[in-house]
C-alpha cells in the first residue's frame, strides 16, 4: 500500500515583479496556507517520506514552507517537468520515485483536479494549497501511471482556518 499526496501550490502574486510565469512568487495568503498545510498534514499523520515539486517558484515556495513549518524530515527534489507535464507525464514521473510509502507531488492546475480523476475516478476541486490524499494498492511507484486508488481525503487550508 502506498499514499499518494497531490497539493496544489499555495495562492500565487499575480501583482508582483516578476520576469515569467514560472517565476510568479507567493501572495500573503498564499504563504500563510502553505504554512498552514504544513502542520495539517504533520497533525493529520500524512508527511511525506518525499516531495517532488514542479521548479514553478510558487511550488516550490509551497513545498519548502509546507516542510519547514510542519517540521518534516523529507527529502525535496525539484522538476521541471511538473510545470507544464500533463497528467500522464506526472504519472509516470511519479513512477520514479523510490520505494517510499508517502509520496507527495506538488504542482498545478488543471493538471491536479485531472490526476485525482484519473487515478481514483473521482472528481476534486483542487483549489490553492489543496492536498488530495490517494490510497493505492501498489507495491511499487513503478505501478502507479496504470494504478487506480481510492481518494480518503481532501485537505483545504479553509477547513483548517487557523489562521488564514
Amino acid at each position: 500500500m502506498k499514499t499518494l499526496l497531490l497539493m496544489r501550490h499555495a495562492k500565487s502574486d499575480w501583482d508582483a515583479d516578476y520576469d515569467s510565469d514560472h517565476d510568479r512568487p507567493l501572495n500573503d495568503r498564499g504563504l500563510k496556507s502553505a504554512r498552514l498545510m504544513g502542520r495539517v498534514l504533520a497533525d493529520e499523520g500524512l508527511v511525506p517520506d518525499l516531495i517532488i515539486s514542479s521548479t514553478a517558484l510558487r511550488a516550490r515556495s509551497t513545498a519548502e514552507l509546507a516542510a519547514e513549518t510542519g517540521n518534516w524530515d523529507s527529502e525535496l527534489v525539484l522538476d521541471r517537468s511538473l510545470y507544464d507535464e500533463g497528467p500522464k507525464g506526472v504519472l509516470e514521473r511519479g513512477a520514479s520515485a523510490p520505494n517510499v510509502n508517502r509520496l507527495m507531488l506538488v504542482g498545478h492546475q488543471p493538471t491536479w483536479s485531472m490526476l485525482v480523476a484519473a487515478v481514483t475516478g473521482e472528481r476534486a476541486d483542487m483549489k490553492t494549497a489543496t492536498v488530495a490524499v490517494i490510497d493505492l494498492d501498489i507495491e511499487s511507484w513503478a505501478d502507479l501511471p496504470d494504478a487506480s486508488g481510492t481518494l480518503t481525503r481532501v485537505l483545504e487550508p479553509r477547513s483548517h482556518d487557523r489562521e488564514v
